[in-house]
């Protein structure tokens, strides 16, 4: 802190020690600069500009049910899939048939859009509710 000095002297004073002057607050009057090192400033700069913009690699989650998933199992799963779409993942929900419970791929469906109507406050449908394979049904859903 030095105050205000003539610009020459300044630069005399940056050269001596080794240092950039650089000017830091242009549109102040007097104008505000600095006697630092240049690449290192602009290195934490950019470092901090980074550290601000840090951005989010949506993935994709998956919660897995059955066709006879008790109401509270479901409830559950839809609580892990709201907090998995409030942190900007998508989520793949899949209902698995075995043996006999093929027979019913309607109880499936109906679960699926129970989910679906429930997270609709936070996610769209990314891919309706559809049989994939011969076992499984699935639908994906992504924030809004």
């Amino acid at each position: 802190m030095v105050g205000v000095i003539p610009t020459e002297e300044a630069l005399n004073i940056a050269l001596e020690a080794g240092l950039d002057l650089v000017e830091v607050a242009p549109n102040e009057r007097p104008p505000v600069c600095r006697i630092l090192d240049y690449g290192k400033f602009k290195y934490e700069q950019k470092k901090k500009q980074q550290k601000n913009a840090k951005t989010h690699h949506t993935q994709m989650k998956e919660i897995r049910l059955r066709p006879k998933t008790g109401e509270h199992d479901i409830q559950f799963k839809m609580k892990r899939a709201r907090g998995f779409l409030g942190d900007r993942d998508k989520v793949k929900l899949n209902i698995f048939f075995r043996g006999r419970e093929n027979a019913h791929h309607n109880r499936g469906r109906e679960i699926l859009l129970s989910i679906i109507a429930d997270l609709d406050d936070i996610a769209k449908v990314e891919k309706p509710p559809g049989m994939e394979g011969g076992r499984n049904m699935t639908a994906v859903l992504a924030p809004k």
